[in-house]
């Protein structure tokens, strides 16, 4: 039996064909280690920085006070699109300074409906101090959720065993 199924939560999570039901937290499969922007780093700045980081967005601020979170879209659209000088454009007028967030003990389903709610692809994560201790993204959970199915599991394994390169 495959597809998926309402974990109560208003998420759904994968269903492997047995009847265990396994809660994953947040902390489990959030990115720990962060690099954030100041806002008052200029544009060309943050986009050479998630460049050397292969990110599509960083969080503005610090890990006590994160003020925005700038993505690539925010650069392409309210910077390059409208003509701005990028050497010239701060973060602070370029981000998303509207947060949404999750804590690090919220289940993985919490967090997806955070994030399909909001039309959100990435999370700050938050401890209980409201510190900013991770970072959740799209990429993050799709593997995590690609990896516990018994198919990939399965397809990876006779890949293996053929003696296939992966």
């Amino acid at each position: 039996m495959s597809g998926a199924r309402n974990n109560g939560s208003g998420g759904s999570v994968p269903q492997t064909g047995t009847t265990r039901k396994t809660t994953v937290q947040v902390s489990e499969i959030m990115a720990k280690a962060l690099e954030f922007i100041s806002p008052d780093a200029t544009v060309q700045d943050a986009a050479t920085l998630m460049g050397e980081l292969d990110v599509g967005a960083l969080p503005v601020g610090s890990a006590d006070d994160l003020v925005g979170i700038l993505t690539d879209r925010d650069i392409l659209f309210r910077v390059v699109a409208e003509g701005g000088d990028n050497t010239r454009v701060l973060v602070r007028e370029a981000m998303s300074s509207a947060l949404f967030t999750c804590r690090d003990t919220d289940t993985l389903a919490t967090a997806m409906d955070i994030m399909g709610a909001y039309h959100v692809r990435r999370l700050p994560v938050l401890d209980e101090g409201g510190q900013v201790v991770g970072w959740l993204t799209l990429s993050d959970i799709s593997r995590r959720l690609l990896l516990e199915t018994g198919t990939i599991r399965e397809a990876l394994g006779e890949l293996s065993a053929s003696g296939q390169d992966v």
